[in-house]
């Protein structure tokens, strides 16, 4: 009785998890990311190569020149994610909902984020000292990691309003059945369109001319970054990172919780350290996307390439040993279903606590050694494929100590599992000689 109720909390602890990672706006959010995920990732080969590969080769002008190119590649990536991740959201979040002109959302969505960017801006041109306004352009940092969230939430408000003007049949201009689609669609939504955007552009003009800020940095300083300090601060991310670690032992994949409501701010916080880093800076932030997969998802959510070497090294009972030979291959590339699904993991009272435990411990360690400066922060966004070992390296742009960090982190994850394995295959013997 005692186990079937605890089986009926968890039943409708994940179903409220699903409930919530099935929600429209965090689906267009994930999927935002997901699709500007090779962005991400050339921005980081880019960075590598541009501030490790040819500092180490090259010199001189020779070196200056090169270095045009990896300049070149962030302007195309990191420095307009923001604009990029606008249009992308209101298409997806369109899609999702089913809307017929999704392409004419992200189009607005691009308007709508330009109106509200500021008019004026006070830059210092090189080798200058006072500062001077300048009008007429539109700086990289309003289009890049400062305006990301500005983008989401234009990409999500704005394409809401659109869709239900355009939705609104006493505001569309019906064409009738003789015209091409697309053109039926274009005169459908130019009342929306007008409306959308010129009304973006009035409450950006308020803000400007009453509140001297427009509302790019006005999300920035009263949201974005408030909201990141606080998820992306040790407990926050703990808290966060082990929920969704929960989540997944009852079959949730760990994604619903940290894919929508971290992995956005540790883009950001790995788009910042990129940019830093390219630039001879210091790079402000330790918890990052880069910082998950080389410190507490080595072989996939909790560590488990260490329980496929507790596994394969110890383990003689044929059924485990048969599931880790066909993780094995997966698991190397951080793909750890076969094993979470296969062993199980799921509903795996045993494996469940080091699943849980062993990336909450990771994740101090790997948080402290970076703070007190014993391993390099990460600056490169790598995919979250990248095997371990090769991960710390590359991550950490060419840190060896972190290559060492995650070998000795392995071998006391291994240590870790092995009593929990043991303890799991009892249970599973006693189950197939009672069953």
């Amino acid at each position: 009785m005692e186990g079937s109720q605890k089986r009926r909390l968890g039943d409708r602890f994940a179903e409220f998890a699903v409930r919530i990672g099935g929600e429209v706006h965090l689906q267009a959010l994930r999927d935002t990311f997901a699709i500007l995920m090779p962005f991400f990732v050339l921005a980081g080969l880019g960075t590598l190569i541009n501030s490790v590969i040819f500092p180490y080769i090259f010199t001189g002008d020779t070196l200056n020149n090169l270095k045009v190119w990896g300049a070149l590649i962030n302007n195309a990536t990191l420095n307009i994610c923001g604009l990029l991740v606008a249009p992308i959201c209101a298409y997806t979040l369109a899609r999702h909902k089913k809307f017929t002109n999704a392409i004419g959302a992200a189009a607005v969505a691009i308007a709508a984020l330009i109106t509200f960017m500021p008019i004026s801006n006070t830059i210092i041109p090189v080798e200058m000292e006072d500062a001077v306004v300048i009008e007429g352009v539109v700086l990289f940092k309003n289009l890049g990691t400062q305006s990301m969230f500005a983008g989401v939430i234009v990409g999500l408000l704005v394409t809401e309003l659109f869709m239900k003007l355009a939705n609104n049949k006493k505001i569309q201009i019906p064409m009738g059945e003789n015209v091409p689609p697309q053109v039926g669609k274009s005169f459908e939504a130019m009342i929306p369109t007008i409306l959308t955007i010129a009304g973006c552009a009035l409450i950006s003009a308020c803000l400007i001319v009453l509140v001297k800020m427009d509302l790019i940095t006005l999300i920035a300083t009263m949201i974005q970054e408030p909201l990141r300090k606080i998820n992306t601060s040790l407990p926050g991310f703990l808290l966060i990172f082990t929920l969704g670690n929960l989540l997944f032992t009852f079959g949730i994949h760990q994604a619903v919780i940290f894919g929508t409501v971290l992995e956005p701010l540790l883009i950001a916080n790995i788009n910042d350290n990129a940019l830093a880093f390219s630039n001879g800076e210091t790079p402000p932030h330790i918890l990052t996307k880069p910082f998950v997969t080389v410190f507490t998802q080595m072989g996939g959510t909790g560590c488990t390439i260490s329980l496929l070497f507790a596994i394969l090294i110890f383990s003689k009972y044929q059924a485990s040993r048969r599931v880790g030979q066909l993780a094995l291959g997966p698991g190397i590339f951080n793909i750890n279903e076969p094993l979470i699904y296969g062993f199980p993991i799921v509903f795996n009272l045993p494996m469940m606590i080091p699943f849980v435990g062993i990336p909450f411990l990771f994740s101090i360690i790997g948080y402290v050694l970076t703070s007190i400066g014993f391993v390099a922060k990460t600056v490169v966004f790598i995919p979250w494929m990248t095997p371990p070992l090769v991960s710390g390296y590359l991550a950490t742009g060419g840190d060896w100590r972190a290559v060492i960090i995650q070998v000795l982190l392995i071998v006391l994850a291994t240590i870790i599992y092995l009593p929990f394995l043991r303890i799991s295959e009892t249970i599973s013997k006693k189950q197939a000689v009672e069953g």
